[in-house]
């Protein structure tokens, strides 16, 4: 599987199926917030990015942040032209080659160890699963900015601004698992700012599983957007 450019289109099952396969972080940081994007989400927001705006198949790819590897690889897997994954946990670079290797996707994905400052250069589209920056503030700032530096097209996932029992069991009964959000005035004004502008915001609900020690419920649901935007 994934061994040849895919230029079929590829059910959004067989492709959570695919990523299901990546394994994730065995000994996540909390200081890094390494919470590895769920299967359900990064099929959604690849298929987004893939097939409602074509900016996958025959693109440059840069995962920032890249963790194990789901969205670069994936991208490979969907047929990107060229993924660049990149990560500061040197541990978690080698666990992505790993993926990368079983998946048959060696040759499709360079994979970088290193803070996302030392990427240059220019691509088509960012996919990243940024830290919320909910044990450093402002840590996802830094990845908005060069991600606006580096692409003309951001899919980036941030934590929804305010927490609502109630929308994420609107979101919950929804067949598709999504709604479109206003963004929050202060990500619309710093994106903005950097020479950005938000297209749309999509939220969806993240599940992750108990990971680190103050989590007390077995999984934890919350709601997540994803925001898409382009430079000017």
């Amino acid at each position: 599987m994934g061994r040849v450019m895919q230029k079929r289109l590829v059910r959004k099952l067989e492709l959570e199926k695919f990523l299901s396969k990546i394994e994730s972080h065995p000994s996540p940081s909390v200081n890094l917030e390494q919470y590895t994007i769920a299967t359900d989400v990064a099929a959604t927001m690849l298929y987004i990015a893939a097939y409602a705006n074509n900016d996958i198949v025959d693109k440059k790819v840069v995962d920032l942040g890249c963790g194990t590897g789901r969205l670069a690889l994936g991208a490979a897997f969907l047929g990107a032209e060229q993924v660049l994954g990149v990560d500061i946990d040197r541990n978690v670079v080698k666990l992505a080659f790993e993926n990368s290797v079983k998946m048959g996707l060696k040759e499709r994905v360079q994979w970088v160890s290193g803070d996302i400052d030392i990427i240059r250069g220019d691509f088509d589209t960012i996919l990243q699963n940024p830290p919320f920056g909910v044990q450093k503030r402002k840590a996802d700032r830094k990845f908005l900015e060069k991600a606006l530096e580096l692409a003309k097209v951001v899919y980036s996932l941030h934590k929804h601004s305010e927490p609502d029992k109630t929308f994420l069991r609107e979101l919950e009964s929804r067949k598709t698992g999504l709604a479109q959000v206003t963004p929050s005035p202060f990500l619309k004004r710093f994106v903005e700012e950097h020479g950005g502008k938000i297209k749309v915001v999509y939220a969806m609900i993240m599940t992750i599983p108990h990971m680190f020690s103050f989590h007390e419920k077995r999984k934890h649901k919350f709601v997540v957007d994803l925001l898409v935007m382009e430079r000017r």
